[in-house]
């Protein structure tokens, strides 16, 4: 049986909640580099505030070796796996020290010695991507699983469907995780059901391909842990996939970009406020944040002290400023040097 969150250690609980902190400030710095530093992030950046607990309690089950492909919502992931978050800062300014040395950008991250093949930036591609790289693992018996990352409006592309039919067909060691952010860039779920998207809960699609379907609180991190713990025991054991629908709320917009306006104070709060006009849905959100209630647990068991808490929380903070540093001293890459990492 797969190991539940029952089961986790005292260090094991405390770095989740480390590694769900350095995923919320490291969007908070990217957010706030569009108004310290205008011009330094050309184009957009997709931030995943409020996927913390998601992100780190579906990865928190995985073994080493295992593989990790989500969508152009990104940053969170590569950083939970080892990526060093210099680098990876560096990379979303496109600058040399970056990853991808500068021509990868926020959208297309890539670091495959932390086994985090590639993101994609086009909607629901990289759902196939995910399954061609469990089929590799599966005729090369590497005993590798692949975790796919998608949002809500990837479950209507057709890329979704054929490839969780071949998924299930051939029983691909992979965990289909559809992140239910709640909007799909700027469209409210309440208006995707009536007028896009088919189905409430969205794990229900899983039946149409006799794979098991489930929803799981994406704010709760044992929860996640614990179901996407099953679904990956089920693909290593060769029984094939299934498809987690991991619900959470979006805490920015669909994706920060040059044009946003320069807030000062509060921006998050306010920048959400402004894109969706739903002032008392963000407040709930808010209050409902899977980072303050794993806070709260943690303390309230005994795990963490007030000062424990508060010691973790401060070293987030200095390891970023130090990121935001090292990324903004980083030079440009030379236009010359584009040639040298494509293929003809």
């Amino acid at each position: 049986m797969a190991a539940t969150s029952k089961d986790l250690s005292k260090d094991k609980l405390i770095w989740m909640y480390t590694q769900m902190l350095r995923i919320r400030e490291f969007e908070e710095r990217v957010k706030r580099t569009f108004v310290e530093h205008p011009g330094v992030i050309r184009g957009h950046a997709h931030l995943g505030d409020g996927a913390e607990a998601s992100i780190v309690g579906a990865l928190a089950t995985r073994n080493e070796t295992d593989l990790v492909m989500p969508s152009y919502r990104c940053h969170g992931y590569p950083l939970v796996l080892g990526t060093p978050a210099r680098a990876l800062m560096a990379e979303i300014y496109q600058r040399k020290d970056g990853i991808c040395k500068g021509f990868g950008g926020s959208m297309h991250l890539a670091d495959p010695a932390h086994h985090f093949p590639t993101a994609s930036g086009i909607i629901g591609q990289g759902i196939a991507h995910a399954a061609g790289a469990a089929y590799a693992a599966q005729v090369k018996k590497t005993g590798q699983i692949v975790y796919s990352f998608f949002g809500d409006g990837s479950s209507k592309q057709g890329a979704f469907h054929e490839t969780l039919n071949l998924a299930a067909v051939w029983k691909l060691p992979v965990v289909f995780i559809l992140e239910n952010n709640q909007y799909q860039a700027y469209t409210h779920i309440s208006l995707e059901d009536a007028n896009a998207i088919a189905g409430e809960p969205l794990s229900q699609k899983a039946k149409a391909y006799s794979i098991p379907g489930v929803t799981v609180d994406g704010t709760d991190v044992r929860k996640v842990y614990d179901e996407v713990g099953k679904a990956a025991e089920r693909a290593r054991a060769g029984q094939g996939p299934t498809l987690i629908e991991s619900q959470f709320y979006r805490l920015s917009p669909h994706g920060n970009a040059i044009t946003v306006p320069p807030v000062p104070t509060q921006f998050q709060e306010h920048e959400s406020i402004e894109v969706y006009g739903r002032k008392d849905e963000f407040a709930a959100a808010k209050k409902n944040d899977g980072i303050v209630k794993f806070r709260e647990l943690l303390i309230g068991n005994g795990t963490l002290t007030e000062a424990d808490a508060k010691r973790i929380e401060e070293g987030v903070r200095n390891e970023m400023e130090d990121v935001v540093k090292f990324a903004l001293a980083s030079p440009l890459p030379k236009g010359e040097d584009a040639l040298n990492y494509v293929w003809a």
